[in-house]
C-alpha cells in the first residue's frame, strides 16, 4: 500500500500562510530597502547634514480631501468619499464663497506596522478648503453622509444687481481758493 505523505489540511494551510506572510514581509522589505537607496527625490536632510523626518510623518499632519465640486441651476455642491469617517467627526464651515470640510478618520484598532503587507489607507485628519466661483447662502447649506459619499448642497446667492453709477463734474468754486 502506498504511504500518504500529505500534511492534514489545516497544517498544509498554515504552512501555506506562513509562506505567503514570509514573502510578503520579504517584499515589503526589499521595497524600502530600494526606496532608502532612491531616496525621495527631495532634500531630507538638515542644515548639519544629519537625516531628518519628513514633515508630513508628524501626528500634527492633515491628508487633503479629494472632491468634486459642480454647479446646477440653483446650487453649487460638493462629494467627496469620506468611508470610514462618523458623521461626529466631519466639521464645514461655510464663509461667502469658501468652503472647508475637515473631520478625522479614527482607527478601530491598533495593528502593528510589522504586521503590515500593504498600508495605503490614511488615518488621521483631513481637511480641505474650496474657493467658489460665486457667493453662496451659508443660512441655508446641507450637507448629509450616505454610503461615505458626503454631499455639500450650497444654494447660490442671489446674483448681485449691476447698477452703473453716473459720474458728475464738480466745478470748484473760485470763492473756496
Amino acid at each position: 500500500m502506498p504511504q500518504n505523505n500529505e500534511k492534514p489540511t489545516a497544517q498544509k494551510k498554515a504552512s501555506t500562510t506562513e509562506e505567503n506572510a514570509k514573502f510578503f514581509s520579504a517584499v515589503v522589505a526589499s521595497q524600502e530597502k530600494t526606496e532608502r537607496k532612491q531616496g525621495s527625490g527631495s532634500a531630507n536632510v538638515d542644515a548639519t547634514g544629519e537625516q531628518k523626518e519628513d514633515q508630513w510623518l508628524t501626528d500634527n499632519f492633515e491628508g487633503q480631501l479629494a472632491v468634486d465640486v459642480y454647479q446646477t441651476d440653483e446650487n453649487v455642491v460638493i462629494q467627496s468619499t469620506l468611508a470610514g469617517v462618523r458623521v461626529e467627526d466631519i466639521d464645514i464651515a461655510v464663509n461667502n464663497d469658501m468652503v472647508t470640510i475637515r473631520g478625522v478618520r479614527r482607527r478601530e484598532h491598533e495593528v502593528k506596522s510589522e504586521n503590515y503587507f500593504y498600508q495605503e489607507c490614511y488615518w488621521g485628519g483631513f481637511s480641505r478648503s474650496i474657493i467658489l466661483p460665486f457667493d453662496v447662502k451659508s443660512e441655508k447649506v446641507t450637507a448629509a453622509l450616505k454610503n461615505g459619499i458626503l454631499t455639500v448642497v450650497l444654494p447660490k446667492a442671489d446674483k448681485p444687481s449691476v447698477r452703473n453709477v453716473r459720474v458728475k463734474e464738480e466745478i470748484e468754486d473760485q470763492a473756496d481758493v
